[in-house]
């Protein structure tokens, strides 16, 4: 099977952590970019986070972004370099206020080889 490109989108409507992107099973993916912009005039801050979800509940949280501000009316793109996300992980991302924020990210799902004989 091929890899495929994904992108996931998200307005941020509330101050609630909100799950972006998970990756599929017997799937890794390459995360190009993630690409942050203030729709709202006024600018405002967002958290990123891979966590992973364990028998039910989220795992731990290691950051991508904590509180990286977001200038007003001005995409910002997140990664300099590209984000390897493993199967069962899941991209999560809080905004600093409701209503301001649009996320999008951008992937290649790299899936395993299969070997016929």
């Amino acid at each position: 099977m091929a890899n495929s490109f994904v992108n996931k989108k998200v307005d941020l409507t509330t101050t609630n952590e909100t799950n972006l992107y998970s990756v599929p099973t017997a799937t890794t993916a390459i995360v190009k970019s993630i690409l942050v912009s203030d729709d709202s005039g006024s600018g405002s801050t967002i958290t990123i986070n891979i966590g992973t979800l364990v028998d039910g509940d989220t795992g731990p949280a290691f950051n991508i972004a904590h509180q990286k501000v977001i200038a007003a009316n001005t995409p910002t793109e997140i990664l300099s370099n590209p984000l390897i996300v493993e199967t069962s992980e899941i991209v999560k991302v809080t905004a600093g206020h409701a209503n301001r924020l649009h996320v999008v990210l951008s992937a290649m799902e790299v899936l395993p080889r299969t070997v016929t004989t």
